[in-house]
């Protein structure tokens, strides 16, 4: 049980008490994508999406779909969409000249002369590689979606291939409010925000001062609640941030960690953890506190290209994740061997994985999209929800959790057990060998 003081340092930001029933947690993909199909069928006044992408393929279509056909069954209700504005024009990463899913939009849209709904492209910033919209949570009247997943067939299981992520239902008014509130009154609002369905979309030139606008705004944000404070009891607390300075939800990721008493469980896609948290990590284990951390093998990252098909520069990103694995796991060796520090690798056939979140101990566990790397602690807007539960009323539930996420995992029991760039196919070592050489790799890692 954790004491009343433990989370004291949460007191003044804005949250919400919960019971038990409110919250759910979904562990299966194709289950996770009934679930949010039906509720889009079964909503009476709002739906707002926020995600990285909504992809131009069958489960894009088909969530794009139930969404207008869900506005054509009930004229009232209100649906607004948003997206990041530079991924949404332009194709996947390596896969060649694509046109972007804002045509996709459009097209949908002319389907449906007679139905309105809104889907904007948010620019955080005037270039993707500077920073994106990576924010979470979806709000279907008052049940808030939570899910680091986008919207894709591999994300949503669709077509045999599944992308590993975690899917929480909490349903609370007044945190459906606060969410739904942050994408009206400062995303939709915005003049650097730009509807879709329009041609043509402005350019980011034109939209350089509304963009300036927008991130200065960003990055001091917050989500309110009315008359909504405390720390005891089970309760939610809704964060976001974006940049290096006075950013909430690392510096609240930064003082979670610092308040774990016996163990840490850590998920995250691509190894690269900011400075600030392998120094967190390495104090923990030093005062004697067990860390694991899941993170999906090389071969389960969605950048991962097999040694028999035509190599790309961006398939050798999981193995720069791999080395980087590899060196953290060399330096904690002793921890390993105490059993102090389980790093688990995440492995299921031709799947991938993306799991983010941290729990302490068992009475607090932040769910969000944020990747716990360079890039989210300093260029993208993310954010999450840190849930404090003193008397453990979900451990079970998250128990269940935790253990659908280590079935398909595997303990590295040395530094050795992975693999050096001198096992890698050829391609992949010139090109890491080349880019250790020019100190580039330093550069990769803070943009990747």
């Amino acid at each position: 049980m954790a004491s009343i003081s433990k989370y004291h340092w949460l007191a003044g930001l804005a949250s919400q008490s919960l019971t038990p029933d409110q919250v759910e947690i979904i562990t299966d993909t194709q289950a996770y994508r009934e679930r949010l199909l039906a509720m889009i069928n079964q909503a009476t006044h709002r739906i707002y999406i926020a995600a990285l992408y909504l992809q131009e393929d069958s489960a894009g279509s088909e969530v794009l779909h139930a969404l207008y056909q869900a506005k054509q069954r009930q004229p009232d209700l209100d649906i607004q969409i948003m997206v990041d504005y530079h991924r949404a024009q332009r194709g996947l990463i390596g896969k060649g000249p694509q046109v972007g899913n804002d045509q996709f939009y459009r097209d949908t849209a002319a389907q449906y002369p007679d139905v309105s709904i809104g889907i904007y492209g948010v620019p955080v910033k005037n270039r993707e590689w500077a920073g994106v919209l990576h924010l979470k949570g979806f709000v279907i009247d008052d049940v808030v979606v939570y899910s680091g997943a986008s919207i894709n067939d591999v994300y949503l299981g669709v077509g045999g291939r599944y992308r590993y992520d975690r899917y929480h239902l909490i349903n609370n008014a007044g945190l459906a409010e606060s969410l739904l509130g942050f994408m009206r009154d400062e995303l939709i609002a915005s003049p650097a925000v730009v509807s879709l369905l329009q041609e043509p979309v402005p350019g980011p030139k034109t939209l350089r001062r509304e963009i300036k606008t927008l991130k200065h705004r960003l990055s001091r944000a917050r989500y309110h609640m009315a008359g909504q404070t405390g720390t005891q009891g089970l309760r939610v607390f809704p964060l976001l941030g974006l940049g290096r300075q006075g950013n909430l939800l690392n510096r609240t990721i930064v003082r979670l960690l610092k308040s774990a008493e016996r163990e840490v469980f850590i998920c995250t896609p691509y190894f690269n953890l900011p400075s600030q948290l392998t120094q967190s990590i390495g104090r923990m284990l030093k005062q004697g506190i067990k860390v694991t951390i899941v993170v999906g093998d090389k071969t389960a990252n969605d950048f991962y290209i097999k040694p028999d098909e035509p190599f790309s520069p961006v398939g050798a990103l999981p193995y720069l994740y791999e080395q980087n694995l590899k060196r953290f796991a060399k330096r904690h060796q002793r921890h390993i061997d105490q059993g102090l520090l389980n790093l688990q690798l995440w492995w299921h056939n031709d799947n991938s994985y993306h799991l983010k979140g941290i729990q302490v101990d068992d009475d607090a566990y932040l769910l969000t999209g944020n990747n716990l790397n360079p890039r989210a602690w300093a260029l993208d807007l993310e954010n999450g929800l840190l849930i404090t539960d003193p008397d453990a009323e979900l451990k079970t539930r998250f128990d269940q959790e935790r253990a659908c996420i280590l079935e398909h995992t595997k303990r590295v029991a040395n530094h050795n057990d992975l693999e050096g760039v001198q096992e890698y196919p050829a391609p992949v070592a010139k090109l890491l060998r080349r880019l250790s050489r020019v100190k580039a790799d330093l550069l990769l890692k803070r943009l990747l």
